[in-house]
């Protein structure tokens, strides 16, 4: 139950979280696939998109929220 209980928790922080974006998202200062590092190539019809800076980021932000919830172990 525990787990579960955890579980929960986190899935209601990534979903006030998405809200926050969707409802700010036009105002905050930076908009996730345009960050400093997300590389876009485009010449004639092919594109090609690496989003780095953006995957970097999300890594950050769920490392720290998962190192949060671990320590209660």
């Amino acid at each position: 139950m525990e787990q579960l209980g955890r579980l929960l928790i986190i899935a209601g922080i990534l979903i006030v979280a998405a809200g926050i974006v969707m409802t700010f998202g036009p105002g905050l200062p930076f908009r996730l696939g345009r960050l400093p590092l997300d590389f876009h190539y485009q010449r004639g019809n092919f594109s090609f998109y690496l989003p780095l800076g953006t995957s970097l980021l999300i890594s950050i932000l769920m490392t720290l929220i998962f190192s949060v919830f671990s320590r209660g172990r």
